[in-house]
């Protein structure tokens, strides 16, 4: 006869290259995690307990992006574990902010850090989680809202498609009555292609949205970049708007280069190719 504890589904929660935040962010949800707690078996969660059991996994939150080879090996074996993968956080979906070093050279970039720069094994590139394995999904942030993930996993428990918003933080600004800072102001703000989950905290505050969720369902970046022309932002300025927390999401990624492109062709003189390592394509 199984016991009640083996009855529940296993949830694993797994760190690769990242600060932790995602999963601070589920341990924030203090009383509701104990009810998610109650309903699930939690079998190996380094950041919250000394437990840490072997798959098979009926859950498995992931949060951080793939940096070196044995993290792109051993997102392989979580995955062939498995049943449900689910990626938390701007790190694991899209490559987070330790991506802005695909547009650089990173082994110049270790020589000038370390002291023995032979002793650091890594990839050149930093890349989202989906790069490497099947994702069942992707709660974007930087960190996630926790009440977003408490709806993942209860979705996941219950079978159904989580209940995630994919409009833009412009929605959520005019809920709470914002003014609109590009308009009123003519300050940078990504609000318009970012997607909605942080509650619009930045504008509320009188500062322009970062981009912290990640691209929204159809961003219109191409439109993004000409308005932020127009109100006199230079090159350089724009390609760091765009290259930051979500740097290596496409719709973020190809917009921050092709601002970068234009640049070098003459859009603004004086800020040519301004930005990360330049703000061309790796």
């Amino acid at each position: 006869m199984k016991s009640k504890a083996s009855s529940r589904p296993r949830v694993a929660v797994f760190k690769f290259a990242s600060c932790a935040g995602c999963q601070l962010s589920l341990l924030d949800a203090e009383e509701h995690l104990l009810a998610v707690a109650g309903a699930v078996d939690i079998v190996y969660f380094p950041e919250a307990t000394s437990i840490m059991k072997d798959g098979p996994y009926d859950i498995a939150l992931v949060e951080g992006s793939v940096t070196t080879h044995e993290d792109a090996e051993r997102i392989h074996r979580i995955r062939r574990q498995s049943k449900l993968l689910i990626t938390i956080g701007a790190c694991a979906v899209s490559g987070g902010i330790q991506a802005l070093r695909n547009w650089a050279d990173v082994g110049e970039m270790t020589r000038a850090v370390y002291p023995t720069p032979g002793h650091i094994s890594a990839l050149k590139m930093s890349t989202p989680i989906g790069y490497h394995v099947p994702v069942d999904f992707e709660l974007k942030g930087c960190p996630i809202n926790k009440a977003q993930l408490l709806e993942v996993v209860c979705a996941a428990l219950a079978g159904r498609k989580p209940t995630i918003p994919t409009y833009s933080v412009c929605l959520e600004c005019k809920r709470r009555g914002n003014v609109c800072l590009m308009v009123a102001a003519g300050d940078p703000c990504l609000g318009p292609v970012t997607q909605a989950g942080c509650g619009a905290i930045c504008p509320a505050f009188g500062r322009g949205c970062y981009g912290c969720f990640g691209p929204m369902e159809s961003p219109n970046v191409t439109s993004m970049v000409a308005g932020l022309r127009a109100r006199g932002q230079p090159t350089g300025a724009i390609v760091r708007l765009l290259h930051g927390f979500n740097a290596w999401a496409w719709p973020f990624r190809s917009g921050g280069d092709e601002a970068a492109r234009q640049g070098a062709a003459g859009a603004d003189e004086g800020t040519a190719g301004a930005g990360p390592a330049g703000g061309g394509t790796p």
